[in-house]
């Protein structure tokens, strides 16, 4: 009879752990460094937590509105001084690529700087 009562408390504490593993990973944020290249304004703040599936898009639109920069100034990004991602690319696979110390690296400029 002691058999039954172990079993029926064992899959009750399996299933109130699982549930829990998935929260927190789709919680997490990844940390992204803002540096100013050429004639880009600096900004107070540098490190930023961003959730993993923004775009760089998103990230161009809240350069631009934190900058206070006028319409028809344009903000460009680049990763490791290299490359510019396109607009549509996800923050997750950036960084899954190109992180380094647990951040991201982006430059931002006014104008085209490399690429």
């Amino acid at each position: 009879m002691s058999n039954p009562e172990s079993t029926n408390e064992s899959p009750p504490n399996t299933s109130t752990e699982t549930p829990k593993e998935p929260e927190k990973k789709d919680k997490q944020k990844i940390d992204i460094l803002l540096q100013p290249t050429g004639n880009a304004p600096i900004m107070k703040q540098k490190k930023w937590a961003v959730e993993p599936k923004k775009t760089i898009g998103w990230i161009i639109e809240f350069i631009t509105r934190y900058l206070k920069l006028d319409e028809n100034e344009r903000v460009f990004l680049y990763v490791n001084q290299t490359f510019a991602p396109s607009p549509d690319q996800l923050v997750q696979t950036l960084y899954d690529c190109y992180s380094t110390n647990g951040t991201l690296v982006l430059h931002y400029c006014k104008t085209q700087a490399w690429g």
